[in-house]
């Protein structure tokens, strides 16, 4: 099965192509047309990824590699590249939750994007394309492939976010993600070309990881660090790090199941696959990993307190996504590969039935999506409540639910590790208090209390249909059990992600020592970790019991005094208005950055190019057009003209002879 690798993202490829050639011919004939060939291919994708898997699984660890080369791409001298794809645990993972997640998100997008008319097909052609970028991203052998499909999923991104570009907002929004993103992936070129010059000096020419990852201690670590920088560089713009976090917020504006599917499940954690996929590069750079994880941390926080205050649930799910790939940036930054792995996986459970959820909430409320105009709703939408419910309390981090055991596993490995530090728990811990807080505010101010929409909206308020309830129940279901495959050994488990995983991004010593040389930091750092499971249950409980508290808090204030929260909006003016207004960081940016370059741009446009380029070049037309005004005098056409100018013209040169002889 693993030569047919290829087909898992060819069927999406399929899908595009159909609907985008032909779809608006095909919306004319029947619509369901549409939905039903980009299901399937996405559905057929899912198939073949779980066949490779279940064949991979049937493997011992030491041989689930496996590498299939589809044709070459490129050839130029030094430069050979196939388009190629790796199959390994790593890949694996990513790939079944990617296909798996999308598919039911196209279920669920025929509901919410029924009474869409005249850009169906287009939708459903964006959506399949966004899978071919994305299969091609995660499964790549080389960071050529890779840094193909991290491209796509940008284009995916700009072309879904302003899909409604007929609004302004969305435009905007659009186009803030699309250059926000190329700033990123400026960086990763130019990592990528130093990798390549690099190593080749050392007669390595390629962007094969199975020939980069074993000689990269060939390289000097200085620039090992550089090109790590440079990487992460690329990884805050795509998955929405200090300073590149602005544009994924603002994303809001697209369709609710983009936000599901892009901004929460798949695209957004690229950065953190790349991570994980470099991983040996990142261990043999311990300042390049304290800065992911100080970034990551930082991050995590910076983001929930912004969400404390949203009033736009979209929002709230926004920033919430932000501060959890803030933590899965700790969790790599402090050498937990596994473990940010971990809650990418979990994160896309909750994360993606939580956007989904909120998109029911918003199609029963007639496309309100301010929290502070619902309410009641616990009764009226019985199976979105108790979906949401379960993802709510697995983000919280209560035990039980998937995101609390990867959210711990996290925070341990923060506080354990020799590249982590007690400081780093806590601003992980404070942020889980705050997201904590956060969601169970968005349930409480959307279910609990009375409906405070108008009574239009109240009259309409239904359940959402089956093809969009389905999706919700499956992912509520993965969201409760899901963690339960990365039991950790404190709890009774065998932590069977992290043995899984282990042949793609294990670092034991020797390990360590086979694939890249010695790196005696990097070794004391995973041989030096000593489990206290004593340490790691004081810590787990007071995760816990921060969470609760968090939790605690959100219910006095919006169900038991719900005058409390304006009482302190009050007596924390400046604070509230800072936060709500997201820290005035678009506000800084358009100052420090936008503006500037906007007065540069226009001193090009109108000096630049319109007086001195376009003025020098109209200046030479209209010189050109003076002299033949002129000479249009002279060429007249007329025989008798140019017999008078013979004539003359022999009476001047005669004259001019005739004196010269005197």
């Amino acid at each position: 099965m693993f030569d047919y690798v290829w087909l898992i993202p060819a069927f999406p490829a399929a899908g595009m192509l159909i609907n985008g050639l032909f779809g608006r011919r095909i919306e004319g004939i029947h619509k369901s047309i549409i939905h039903y060939v980009a299901c399937v291919a996405v559905g057929l994708s899912f198939v073949v990824t779980c066949a490779v898997f279940i064949e991979m699984l049937g493997l011992s660890p030491a041989r689930r590699l496996y590498e299939v080369t589809c044709f070459t791409w490129i050839e130029s001298g030094f430069l050979k590249a196939s388009i190629a794809y790796r199959i390994d645990p790593l890949s694996m993972l990513m790939c079944l939750f990617v296909t798996g997640v999308g598919f039911l998100i196209h279920i669920y997008s025929i509901g919410y994007m029924s009474h869409d008319e005249g850009r169906y097909y287009r939708y459903f052609t964006y959506l399949n394309l966004f899978m071919f970028a994305m299969i091609n991203l995660v499964l790549a052998d080389n960071y050529l492939l890779m840094f193909l499909g991290w491209e796509g999923v940008g284009l995916c991104s700009y072309l879904l976010i302003g899909f409604w570009f007929s609004e302004e907002e969305n435009a905007v929004a659009g186009k803030k993600a699309f250059i926000t993103n190329r700033i990123g992936d400026f960086c990763f070129i130019v990592g990528m070309l130093m990798l390549f010059c690099g190593l080749g000096e050392h007669g390595v020419w390629s962007f094969r990881f199975s020939e980069i990852f074993p000689n990269v201690h060939l390289l000097d670590r200085n620039v090992i660090t550089i090109i790590c920088l440079l990487f992460f560089a690329g990884c805050t713009a795509k998955s929405a790090q200090i300073p590149l976090y602005i544009w994924l917020p603002d994303a809001m504006a697209g369709p609710t199941p983009v936000s599901a599917l892009i901004h929460a499940a798949t695209m957004v954690t690229s950065g953190i696959y790349m991570v994980a996929r470099s991983n040996i590069l990142y261990s043999l750079s311990p300042s390049a990993m304290g800065t992911i994880a100080v970034v990551g941390a930082v991050t995590a926080l910076f983001a929930a307190t912004i969400g404390l205050v949203q009033n736009d649930i979209k929002k709230v799910l926004a920033y919430s996504t932000v501060s959890q790939l803030g933590y899965m940036f700790l969790g790599l930054g402090v050498g937990a590969y596994a473990a940010g792995m971990f809650h990418v996986l979990t994160h896309s459970f909750f994360k993606a039935l939580l956007f989904m959820g909120a998109g029911s909430i918003i199609h029963a409320m007639s496309g309100e999506q301010d929290l502070r105009n619902m309410g009641g709703l616990r009764k009226k939408l019985p199976v979105t409540f108790t979906t949401m419910m379960i993802a709510t309390l697995a983000i919280a981090g209560i035990p039980g639910f998937s995101g609390f055991f990867s959210k711990d596993e996290i925070l341990w490995q923060a506080f354990s590790s020799n590249q982590g530090h007690a400081v780093l728990w806590c601003i992980g811990a404070v942020a889980a208090g705050l997201t904590a807080f956060y969601m169970f505010r968005l349930m409480f101010m959307a279910f609990y209390n009375e409906n405070r929409s108008t009574e239009d909206v109240q009259h309409h308020i239904h359940e959402s249909p089956k093809s969009m309830t389905i999706p919700l129940v499956v992912l509520a279901f993965l969201s409760l059990v899901g963690g339960y495959v990365g039991v950790p050994h404190a709890l009774g488990g065998r932590n069977r992600i992290q043995t899984f995983l282990d042949p793609a991004i294990g670092l034991g010593p020797d390990k360590l020592h086979q694939k890249t040389g010695p790196a005696p930091a990097l070794a004391e750092h995973v041989a030096g970790q000593h489990h206290s499971y004593t340490a790691e249950y004081v810590l787990m409980i007071v995760s816990v019991l921060i969470a609760l508290a968090g939790i605690y808090i959100a219910y006095r204030m919006y169900i038991k005094q719900r005058n409390l929260p304006g009482r302190i909006a009050d007596r924390a003016q400046v604070l509230y208005t800072v936060m709500l207004h997201k820290w005035y960081v678009d506000e800084l940016y358009t100052m420090l950055f936008i503006r500037p370059f906007h007065g540069l741009s226009t001193f090009f446009w109108k000096v630049v190019d319109v007086l001195l380029i376009d003025g020098i070049m109209n200046g030479l037309a209209r010189v050109t057009m003076l002299c033949g005004h002129l000479l249009k005098h002279v060429q007249t056409g007329l025989v008798q003209n140019y017999a008078v100018s013979f004539i003359l013209g022999t009476i001047v040169l005669l004259m001019y002879y005739v004196m010269k002889v005197m």
